[in-house]
């Protein structure tokens, strides 16, 4: 589906949200910006409102204060289903994949092609599992895994594979990958990266949220530091800036400036 484009290029603004749980002020005015065919790292410490932030945009809670702008338009976004219908698709640690049902049937899920009259519905299954074969070849999965394999039985590399072959084939604009690389080996937290890469190849833009610094060092395209619920930083180029320069952000030592 064809999406106008803004004019200055930015998919995704979020201006002066706030979100509070009771007395608790967990978004405090943040303002946020994601561009179109760009990579942003969200970084901070826990609690720092990275997870209320996403959830907001992505509609699973709704925000106390503040808009949401989606290519310069003004959004309501009050509930997942809404976020999906601006193109922002997001992909949580857990995937949230049936285990027991197929790779095709998941990447599908709620949203399975019927073939022959629609009150008979009837799924197209051939149509699922061949579009389930080209994406997961697209996103990098080069063993042959029949689409009919259960979620339960691939890994956990293979499982994220999955979700974001979803959001891609379902024309998401914006992925959101929160925390994709906890508990994978070496070569799974590989294949997620490139995964990301080749989102971005693709015409995607993604948030990639990681405890993990290195991880985000090698794909994102700038880097937004959050502390007690507030933007710190929010224009640090990886390619300009250290590691070790970022963390002082995380933590407080550094306040701006940050350079290698």
């Amino acid at each position: 589906m064809a999406r106008q484009h803004s004019a200055d290029g930015t998919l995704v603004r979020m201006v002066g949200i706030e979100k509070s749980y009771g007395r608790v002020r967990a978004l405090d005015g943040v303002d946020f910006t994601v561009r179109e065919r760009e990579i942003v790292g969200l970084l901070g410490d826990n609690g720092a409102g990275k997870s209320t932030l996403i959830k907001v945009l992505s509609g699973a809670v709704p925000a106390t204060g503040g808009a949401i702008y989606v290519r310069g338009e003004k959004a309501s976004i009050r509930s997942t289903t809404d976020a999906i219908g601006y193109g922002i698709e997001t992909i949580y640690q857990d995937s949230a994949l049936v285990t027991q049902l197929s790779i095709a049937r998941n990447l599908f899920l709620g949203r399975e092609p019927i073939k022959g009259p629609r009150l008979l519905n009837r799924l197209d299954h051939e149509r699922m599992n061949r579009v389930a074969g080209e994406l997961l070849r697209r996103v990098g999965i080069s063993k042959n895994i029949p689409p009919t394999t259960p979620i339960g039985s691939l890994s956990g590399g293979e499982r994220q594979a999955v979700a974001i072959a979803r959001a891609m084939y379902f024309d998401s604009d914006l992925i959101i990958l929160d925390e994709p690389t906890n508990n994978l080996g070496v070569a799974e937290t590989q294949g997620v990266l490139s995964f990301v890469r080749n989102a971005r190849d693709s015409g995607h833009s993604c948030i990639f949220i990681a405890h993990n610094i290195h991880h985000v060092f090698q794909v994102v395209d700038r880097i937004v530091v959050m502390r007690r619920g507030r933007v710190v930083a929010d224009d640090i180029d990886p390619k300009t800036s250290s590691v070790e320069a970022v963390e002082r952000v995380i933590t407080g030592m550094t306040e701006a400036g940050v350079h290698a």
